[in-house]
């Protein structure tokens, strides 16, 4: 079954014929663990990695370092619970170090993202402090390398 999982996290557009012939079962037995996968909510959701930028999309992106006070009895959850709600985060992490938690948020512009900040996210009870990190330019995301200009992707071995 990880054979199965890190075939699918790889390229998920596979078809189910080629995954078969990969892994030496039938079509029907890597659709049956398919199934199972996505019915146990291990596979949670198929998603292709696009490079807005090349599409011609104008795209803000941060990166919120949130300090939070963890309240009695559930900790950070409660508060991280409600962060993840909004429709501008993107990813939500619990973290360990100089802060709690790692926001990713998405908007249209600057001010969009600052905007959310300022007004939705450090307003909530608990919420001690915020850094936010805009990103500039994105080299690598979900293990590929966005616009890839290199011909030969061997290692260079030097004597």
């Amino acid at each position: 079954m990880k054979e199965l999982l890190e075939l699918l996290e790889k390229d998920c557009t596979q078809p189910v014929e080629q995954l078969a012939a990969i892994l030496k079962q039938t079509k029907e037995e890597v659709r049956a663990q398919i199934k199972c996968l996505e019915n146990d909510k291990i596979i949670v959701k198929y998603q292709p990695i696009i490079d807005w930028e090349q599409a011609g999309e104008d795209k803000v992106t941060a990166i919120i370092d949130v300090r939070i006070t963890p309240q009695r009895e559930v900790g950070f959850d409660a508060i991280a619970e409600r962060i993840c709600r909004f429709p501008e985060v993107v990813s939500l992490y619990l973290m360990s170090g100089a802060y709690d938690l790692s926001v990713m948020v998405e908007g249209h512009t600057l001010k969009e993202v600052s905007q959310f900040v300022a007004t939705k996210l450090s307003t909530i009870d608990g919420v001690i402090s915020t850094t936010t990190h805009f990103m500039l330019k994105r080299y690598k995301y979900a293990g590929v390398i966005i616009q890839d200009r290199e011909e030969d992707h061997r290692l260079v071995v030097s004597p």
